[in-house]
């Protein structure tokens, strides 16, 4: 049975799992809606959506320098409670961030951390070279919705391609790391350091 993007989309929305482990769900049981809902219920992906509304202070401050020391990374990583923020599990989970900032240069946090100028001016960009191809307005305002949905996984951390699984996001990470420790984990803050360039820095939560 074809597995469409509107039956991910769907068991998504019913589930908070990732992208990737609903198309694997629906792929597994053949289509079967509920099936694959069952399945994701069990793995404990779809809980990670209601364990992210919970409060999250305790974790750890993780650095990374990339071999030859030019580029060094620092960020401050989240959960609910000290036994968590001390597990193997966390710790690799925030030495993953670091080593991906590091490697795919985030400049923000989230979609809502892009200042609205920027937002605009590249809104701007891409509308300009629409309008001197001679697009209709219709057509135009879907080129820039898509073009900004690349724009972000560029520029901001969550919604970036997994610098070692470019088959799930960053987000898609965090949210595995929750069903796994059954705590919410979130992303507080980094700052990345390049040597001669200054330092890219992004605040907020995941």
């Amino acid at each position: 049975m074809e597995i469409t993007a509107q039956m991910v989309k769907e068991l998504r929305e019913a589930t908070g799992a990732s992208v990737l482990d609903c198309k694997n769900a629906l792929v597994e049981h053949d289509g079967d809606f509920e099936g694959a809902k069952a399945y994701l219920e069990k793995k404990g992906l779809a809980a990670a959506a209601k364990k992210a509304e919970r409060e999250a202070r305790e974790g750890l401050v993780e650095t990374y320098t990339h071999p030859g020391g030019r580029v060094g990374v620092m960020l401050e990583v989240n959960c609910e409670t000290d036994f968590v923020a001390n597990t193997d599990q966390f710790k690799a989970l925030a030495h993953d961030l670091a080593l991906h900032i590091a490697f795919a240069d985030p400049q923000y946090l989230s979609i809502e951390d892009v200042p609205e100028a920027v937002v605009e001016a590249e809104k701007a960009v891409h509308r300009k070279e629409a309008q001197d191809q001679g697009k209709p307005d219709n057509i135009i305002e879907k080129i820039i919705e898509g073009k900004m949905g690349k724009f972000y996984a560029e520029v901001c951390l969550l919604q970036q391609p997994f610098v070692k699984d470019d088959d799930i996001t960053v987000s898609d990470l965090i949210t595995r790391g929750i069903a796994e420790l059954k705590e919410n984990i979130v992303v507080r803050r980094f700052a990345r350091f390049e040597l001669g360039d200054g330092a890219d820095e992004g605040e907020g939560e995941s």
